[in-house]
């Protein structure tokens, strides 16, 4: 739960404040994580910008969400009837969540612009290189058979 709630704060403050900014030729051009998608969007490629937003954002942060709530609920031993879904919809969402391919595509594509312009890693670079960190300790320590065998258990009392 504490990665969870680690990792959800991050995320907010990744997509607050500036990710990073370029400067080349006297030009700035400062990006916010959800900029790069309305961007995308703009730009005339919605599907992408739906994918994108999906993929780094609104999945892994429902994933997280999600996780809390399903561990809240078998740390204070409450059965409730949604939580075998919950978990179903856990451990296939996660599967979706993109978290560590975008950060390592942005780290291949710094290398590569860094040789064109002056590239700027602001907080939020640093905020969602963390929050990919405790978002894989989220998973990692999320472990199925226990999550299954404390729901069944519950259930039967």
């Amino acid at each position: 739960m504490a990665y969870s709630i680690s990792a959800l704060i991050l995320l907010a403050l990744a997509c607050s404040f500036p990710f990073m900014a370029f400067k080349a030729s006297g030009l700035e051009s400062l990006m916010t994580l959800p900029q790069a998608a309305l961007e995308l969007w703009r730009n005339g490629m919605p599907d992408l910008a739906l994918l994108v937003a999906a993929f780094i954002i609104l999945i892994p942060a429902t994933v997280l969400i999600l996780i809390v709530i399903l561990v809240s609920a078998l740390m204070l031993q409450r059965q409730t009837a949604f939580l075998p879904e919950l978990g179903r919809l856990i451990f296939t969402l996660q599967n979706w969540s993109m978290v560590e391919v975008f950060f390592i595509g942005v780290l291949v594509s710094l290398v590569k612009i860094a040789h064109m312009a002056t590239v700027v890693l602001d907080i939020s670079f640093w905020a969602y290189a963390a929050f990919s960190i405790l978002f894989t300790l989220a998973l990692s320590s999320l472990d199925r058979f226990q999550c299954w065998r404390r729901i069944e258990a519950l259930s039967r009392s």
